[in-house]
């Protein structure tokens, strides 16, 4: 599986607009709603939020990645989304979070859905792309950053 499979174009969203937590992932789920790669995204919230309740997504390094899994996602879905500021999300390390990777997928894409959570730790696990990814100036340059250097990685 490739980040080119279950990312689109339209599903990164630089910069941000929310400045809190849930916020943020609000607006992520929204996002991905209105590609229609969502069709309850009221649901796909409730999910995302229940299961950061249970324990912080933020897993230190300036990334969070929340994630769910609900009827609603129309399969293994994807948005990436870059605040200005960075944003507490009570992350394991304790610091911000600056850059924020919302996965969903149907219930019956558990291996999926963990397979692309290992992938995009992979990626986010050298600090050189760390950097890239927090300081793209826009959605464009981010999107590409992460399909090529997936795509590289794969090679």
């Amino acid at each position: 599986m490739n980040i080119s499979e279950i990312l689109r174009p339209e599903a990164v969203k630089v910069p941000l607009v929310a400045t809190q937590k849930q916020a943020a992932i609000f607006e992520l789920v929204d996002l991905l709603g209105s590609l229609g790669l969502v069709s309850d995204p009221g649901r796909l919230r409730t999910v995302v939020w229940e299961r950061e309740q249970q324990r912080t997504t933020g897993i230190g390094e300036g990334l969070a990645i929340p994630h769910g899994k609900s009827p609603s996602a129309s399969g293994l879905v994807m948005a990436i989304g870059r605040p200005d500021t960075p944003i507490d999300f009570d992350s394991v390390d304790r610091r911000p979070v600056r850059l924020i990777v919302l996965l969903a997928s149907p219930p019956d894409r558990t291996a999926d859905h963990i397979q692309a959570l290992g992938r995009i730790s992979r990626l986010m696990s050298g600090a050189a792309f760390r950097e890239r990814a927090f300081s793209a100036e826009d959605a464009d340059t981010l999107y590409r950053l992460f399909v090529e250097t997936d795509t590289a990685v794969v090679r």
